[in-house]
């Protein structure tokens, strides 16, 4: 026989609570672990409220925080991070605020680092336009603007 464990509302809010304070988290990611934890729509809200209310839920917060983490650590493009909160239905304002974690001087030099990192990872390739090609679908895949993207290819493939 399966038992699948049942919360009440008030374990549910600890639960979740916990789950908050581990690390920041979108409202579609706590939605989603409340459905999985099969809460009615009802609970959800009253949660979601509560969560909201005691600052465990900040929509504004996890956006700057995924945008430092996914720059500082994955090197993704701005492309690529918008594309991502987009996905977790974070909202253009809060977008537009993340953004503007990422100093221009800092992203400059590590989309120069990943450039030349990995032009060194194909230098073997001889055709010169199968590399720039590899370059260029590595960088624009990571989220990188293409005028960016083409002008380095360009540059460092003569």
């Amino acid at each position: 026989m399966n038992h699948i464990k049942t919360y009440t509302v008030e374990e549910a809010k600890r639960a979740i609570e916990r789950y908050c304070a581990y690390q920041e988290r979108c409202h579609q990611e706590v939605t989603n672990k409340l459905y999985s934890m099969r809460m009615i729509p009802e609970a959800i809200d009253v949660i979601i409220v509560h969560l909201l209310k005691h600052d465990f839920l900040n929509e504004t917060r996890f956006a700057q925080s995924y945008v430092r983490g996914k720059f500082n650590i994955k090197k993704w493009g701005r492309q690529r991070l918008k594309q991502e909160l987009k996905k977790r239905d974070i909202g253009k304002y809060n977008i537009d605020l993340a953004m503007k974690e990422i100093s221009e001087s800092d992203y400059l030099e590590t989309f120069n680092d990943l450039a030349e990192k990995r032009l060194k990872s194909i230098e073997r390739e001889t055709d010169k336009w199968k590399k720039r090609k590899k370059l260029a679908d590595y960088l624009l895949y990571r989220g990188w603007e293409s005028h960016l993207v083409y002008a380095k290819a360009a540059e460092l493939i003569p």
